[in-house]
């Protein structure tokens, strides 16, 4: 090999570890908080979230622009495996849709659950749509048949609204809110 080429190899090689390092540090520096409370009762495991910050000055832009804008949250209970993965015992999706109608000046928000449609709202309210959005109380996203008593686990809650506003182009998509709490199952 020679020399310009053992230096291209290492300016390729120096290029792709900054641009990695960008890109893993990028969703670190935004991610935002997430309070997880599980709670079993009844047969059900009841999950309560609230996301801080979810509502940044682009974000709020973008709805008031009349841009459909969604937060999908992906929950799962999952499971600590000594020196393997995890496990994960159950997984759900949901999705809050947040469309603004300019001429009627109020919002719709829906929300769906694993694909099917919970519950419309409708408000002129922007603080409620931000609370409708971002804070769940107690929802049966799960049943305890499949955890085992006196068992640890946790709730992983990750989330990522559209459309992005990342100024870098990244082909996956990264979750923006991240966030567990660690429960003992007690029947």
């Amino acid at each position: 090999m020679q020399r310009s080429d053992v230096t291209r190899v290492r300016t390729f090689g120096t290029s792709v570890a900054v641009a990695l390092a960008v890109a893993a540090a990028a969703p670190v520096a935004s991610a935002q908080q997430v309070e997880i409370v599980p709670l079993a009762r009844g047969g059900r495991l009841l999950v309560s979230f609230a996301v801080r910050d979810a509502f940044t000055p682009d974000v709020r832009d973008s709805i008031q622009s009349g841009l459909p804008t969604e937060f999908t949250y992906e929950l799962e209970v999952r499971r600590a495996v000594p020196l393997w993965f995890d496990r994960t015992i159950a997984d759900a999706r949901m999705v809050v849709k947040v469309r603004y109608d300019n001429l009627m000046k109020r919002y719709q928000v829906t929300l769906t659950q694993d694909g099917r449609v919970e519950e419309v709202r409708i408000t002129d309210d922007p603080a409620m749509v931000q609370a409708w959005a971002t804070e769940f109380r107690q929802l049966p996203f799960f049943s305890t048949s499949p955890l085992e008593a006196n068992g640890e686990y946790y709730i992983r809650v990750r989330g990522a609204s559209r459309p992005r506003t990342l100024w870098f182009f990244w082909p996956w998509q990264r979750a923006t809110v991240f966030g567990s709490a660690k429960f003992t199952f007690l029947p």
